[in-house]
């Protein structure tokens, strides 16, 4: 079978740009990954100096290890990576001081949270973008994901207008120029919400770098310890969020969170779990094509095939996970299962199914859900074009990996997923 697209293409300008810095690192231009220089350049930056007495180091160290041993990272891959984590640290650091001059931030109660968990490629990105129509929800824009602390340390009400706004902006149209079939896949947008796994990322606990890299070791150890104490300094930054922009209930998406329910529902008091599901032949190679695509803006040596044996695996294992928590207790009654053809095709009737816990759809919602569907058509951003043969695999490979999730699909839906 042909291939659908070709992910060695580039734009020349990157590739070229790559290629003259890589020349250069006989004269020391090579940029450094380590973490004390990190945290330097993070509190000159800053002006600040406490990361919090919560800051764990290791799991920022394994990273850089794996980043600086085994992701091969090209000149630019070394510089955004470089960029990231500084950013990361800095908001940590400018977190620690709005925690500490404001100490109601973490007093209040944390909102009531609808949570989206469905694999990627599932439609989570356009099931919370629907629901973030409603005003009162709270999402976590594409601007705010990037820098969820403000760059100024000041009360709530003396904000002056957001430069951050303009940083998302900034990262959209670099991200559009670097990897511009991106957008057919994940469409980002700076003002629309965005994945709440950057939250984690903040801790240097998330799947967030094994997604843009090859970080074998560190993502195995990752899987091995227990993860709470990244999820804990989460939920204060959902406070620390909520404080800035008040509403009534948080709507949150990220696949990653499939891994913990049994985490967050520790953690969050009053949590509802939404599962979008997909066959699984088609959300798998799609998703493999996005990694790639990450992949090939941080490093010139991409093996597709490694990627999709890696990833297949783990989303099999994640899948396991979360049917376990299902099977707990009452806890399959703190799901709701939405279907990937039905929001695609009536996603009216899909919203009904999730407001039924509200006592049903009002009327005015009704309406602000349908004008959003015209305003953002499926695939507007073009056609995500992918097969199983761009991996080397075949459905066989992916039954062996997701057998039990697939008869949950066919139980919960009575269809062949």
């Amino acid at each position: 079978m042909t291939k659908s697209f070709n992910f060695q293409s580039q734009p020349l300008w990157f590739r070229a740009l790559n290629s003259m810095w890589r020349s250069s690192y006989l004269v020391g231009t090579k940029i450094r990954l380590e973490r004390d220089d990190l945290i330097r350049r993070a509190r000159k930056a800053t002006g600040l100096h406490d990361l919090g007495h919560d800051f764990w180091e290791e799991p920022l160290d394994r990273m850089l290890v794996s980043m600086n041993e085994e992701a091969n990272l090209n000149p630019l891959g070394r510089f955004i990576s470089r960029e990231r984590l500084v950013s990361l640290l800095s908001i940590r650091l400018r977190a620690t001081e709005y925690f500490k001059r404001f100490p109601e931030i973490l007093e209040q109660e944390l909102y009531p949270a609808w949570i989206i968990v469905g694999l990627q490629r599932t439609g989570t990105t356009k099931l919370q973008r629907l629901l973030a129509t409603d005003p009162d929800h709270r999402v976590l824009p594409s601007w705010e994901a990037i820098n969820p602390v403000p760059l100024t340390i000041l009360p709530v009400h003396q904000l002056p207008n957001d430069k951050r706004i303009r940083i998302a902006r900034n990262s959209v149209r670099a991200l559009k120029r670097i990897s511009p079939s991106f957008f057919a896949i994940h469409p980002i947008d700076a003002l629309q919400p965005e994945e709440d796994v950057l939250l984690l990322d903040i801790s240097f606990m998330s799947t967030t770098t094994e997604a843009m890299m090859d970080v074998t070791s560190y993502a195995s150890w990752l899987e091995s310890i227990d993860q709470t104490p990244a999820y804990v300094y989460y939920v204060k930054l959902l406070k620390l969020l909520q404080w800035f922009r008040p509403a009534k209930r948080w709507v949150l998406k990220s696949p990653h969170h499939l891994e913990f329910p049994h985490i967050i529902d520790q953690q969050i008091p009053k949590v509802t779990f939404i599962w979008p599901h997909r066959t699984i032949y088609e959300s798998i190679p799609s998703f493999l094509s996005m990694l790639t695509y990450n992949h090939m803006i941080f490093s010139d040596d991409v093996d597709p095939q490694k990627i999709a044996t890696r990833w297949t695996g783990k989303t099999g294992y994640v899948l396991e996970k979360s049917i376990e928590f299902r099977k707990q207790g009452n806890n399959d009654t703190k799901f709701i299962d939405i279907d990937y053809r039905d929001l695609v095709t009536d996603s009216l009737n899909e919203m009904k199914k999730i407001y039924r816990q509200e006592g049903g759809l009002n009327p005015e919602l009704a309406d602000l859900f349908v004008s959003h569907e015209k305003e953002h058509p499926h695939q507007k951003h073009g056609i995500h074009r992918y097969n199983l043969s761009d991996f080397g695999m075949t459905k066989a490979d992916i039954d062996h990996h997701t057998s039990h999730y697939q008869q949950f699909f066919s139980t919960t839906y009575d269809r062949i997923p």
